[in-house]
C-alpha cells in the first residue's frame, strides 16, 4: 500500500493563500486516484478535490471550486492543493488520501489516509 504524509498546512488570515503537499511511498503511486479530503470540528469529513492518476481529470467541491487547484507531480510522488483567499470556513483538518479502485470522483473509493495537516483561517 502507499504510504501518505501531508505538509504544508498552518494558521493564515482570511483571503491568504496555502500550499499542501502530500508525500507518498509507493513506486505505484501514479496509478493511483489521488484526493484532498477535510473535517471540521463536529462535522463529518468532506471531499474537497480529486485527481485521476494521469491528472487530467479533477473534480472540485463546490465550496472551493475557483478558489483551490489540485495537482500531482508523478516524477516525484507528490500530490498538491494551492489554496487560495481562504475563508475562515475552510478551517478543518485536510487529509491526503489514495484509492485504485473506480471512480476518481467517488469518495467512497479512497481507501488509503495520510495523518493530516491542520489549517486555520482567521
Amino acid at each position: 500500500h502507499v504510504q501518505l504524509v501531508e505538509s504544508g498546512g498552518g494558521s493564515v488570515q482570511a483571503g491568504g493563500s496555502l500550499r499542501l503537499s502530500c508525500a507518498a511511498s509507493a513506486y505505484t503511486y501514479s496509478s493511483y486516484c489521488m484526493g484532498w479530503f477535510r473535517q471540521a470540528p463536529g462535522k463529518g469529513r468532506e471531499v474537497v478535490a480529486t485527481i485521476y492518476p494521469g491528472g487530467g481529470g479533477k473534480g472540485y467541491a463546490d465550496s472551493v471550486r475557483g478558489r483551490f487547484t489540485i495537482s500531482r507531480d508523478n516524477s516525484n510522488n507528490t500530490l498538491y492543493l494551492q489554496m487560495n483567499s481562504l475563508t475562515p470556513e475552510d478551517t478543518a483538518m485536510y487529509y491526503c488520501a489514495a484509492g485504485r479502485r473506480g471512480s476518481c470522483y467517488a469518495s467512497g473509493n479512497y481507501n488509503v489516509w495520510g495523518q493530516g495537516t491542520q489549517v486555520t483561517v482567521s
